[in-house]
């Protein structure tokens, strides 16, 4: 049996669906983008959402519009991938890293809350998995360093804190035991529909944000989606009669913007969300019954956490290094099981040694990472490729204790 590691699922309905897209002439931003931005709202339970072509670039766009910039620092987890941190240094500000809690993917509250100075204007925490941190402590954080914020701009200063920007490139649909979910728990969420993502639109994401007081969340809207655009404003309205092409450019902007042709994609997927996550979470439970009682694996949890989207299934071998990880991930390849790994640590990277970041100073990381290994967890994996999975795991492990 040969397993993939994350294909994405994709029928007919979606196919279908992006023929028409090509048939009706419209296939960059339009009417298919802005339907589906309002959907990834209306899931979120908040007013706005804005669909852009990566999380990446929602996370870019979050910071742009605060007004973060050279001089300002945001705080960001050793344990993440390179698009948390690569965006601050886009803009200019400085990655401030911090380590991971112990035996956990979830970012430090203690080192994020010590790490906040003056110059701090965003921390931006990774629902590693799927699995959603706590926000609430997270917000308390913010608010506890309120004497001594600077704020960048109107939003901040409407806010008077720091903003928690949520890397929440996993947690799409993630929900808490209050109902409280994914996109309504940051000040802002980046969402990735990534091909390996729960819900796809082959590349892209989206950009939720709670309401701030005394600000127009449709001003944001707009202000967000001419980012993405170039700053290009159609709607603009000159003095006297002009031809009807007639455009401005209200300020020079960038080129994010998702195309009708992925948001028809995207709004297959809606009609499917739930069906597609149940199944996933139908899959943790068989692995999680299967694994979580042998002797020296851990595996991430996703039931006992505050909410979860059952993106990735994460185990980790007790007191293993990475030549045993390594090693267990070449012998369940050639038993037709393909695993990964999530992630490297930031600063075990070239571009982020040369910013000067050492992996012994994120001790908690490095053991996070060094006995790491994911198993296949997608919509499309049978129940006999489950019970395959899990029988090539014993039997791996077992050969090698």
């Amino acid at each position: 049996m040969k397993i993939p590691f994350s294909p994405p699922d994709i029928g007919q309905a979606e196919i279908d669906a992006v023929v028409e897209t090509l048939k009706s002439s419209w296939i960059t931003t339009g009417p298919r983008t802005e339907e589906l931005s309002q959907k990834i709202a209306e899931m979120c339970h908040v007013p706005y959402a804005v669909c852009m072509n990566s999380a990446t670039a929602c996370h870019e766009m979050a910071m742009r519009l605060l007004g973060i910039k050279a001089g300002d620092e945001v705080i960001v987890p050793a344990y993440t991938y390179t698009a948390t941190a690569s965006v601050i240094e886009h803009i200019g500000a400085t990655p401030v890293m911090v380590d991971v809690e112990p035996n956990t993917f979830h970012i430090s509250y203690e080192q994020a809350e010590n790490a906040v100075t003056p110059k701090t204007k965003a921390i931006v925490p990774v629902d590693l998995g799927g699995v959603l941190c706590d926000y609430d402590r997270l917000l308390e954080i913010a608010e506890s360093k309120k004497n001594i914020f600077t704020p960048s701009g109107e939003i901040q200063q409407a806010m008077g804190r720091l903003a928690i920007i949520s890397d929440s490139a996993h947690s799409f649909m993630a929900e808490r035991k209050d109902g409280k979910r994914a996109g309504e728990l940051a000040d802002f969420s980046g969402f990735s529909f990534h091909a390996v993502k729960n819900f796809t639109t082959g590349e892209g994401g989206a950009l939720a944000w709670k309401p701030i007081e005394g600000i127009d969340g449709s001003r944001i809207k707009k202000t967000l989606s001419l980012m993405a655009c170039h700053g290009q404003d159609r709607r603009f309205k000159p003095d006297g009669e002009k031809p009807f092409w007639e455009y401005d450019i209200v300020f020079t902007g960038y080129k994010h913007n998702m195309t009708d042709i992925l948001a028809s994609i995207g709004l297959v997927q809606v009609s499917r969300a739930e069906e597609l996550l149940s199944k996933r979470f139908a899959i943790v439970k068989k692995y999680n019954d299967a694994l979580m009682g042998i002797d020296g694996v851990q595996v991430l949890n996703h039931f006992d956490s505050i909410g979860s989207s059952c993106h990735l299934y994460l185990v980790r071998f007790k007191d293993k290094d990475e030549k045993f990880r390594n090693e267990f991930m070449d012998r369940m390849l050639e038993k037709g099981v393909a695993t990964n790994v999530h992630y490297k640590p930031l600063p075990l990277h070239t571009a982020y040694k040369k910013m000067g970041f050492d992996i012994s100073d994120y001790p908690n990381a490095y053991n996070m990472y060094k006995n790491e290994v994911s198993l296949p967890l997608f919509s499309l994996l049978t129940e006999e490729q489950t019970d395959y999975i899990i029988e090539k795991f014993k039997e791996t492990y077992e050969e090698m204790m």
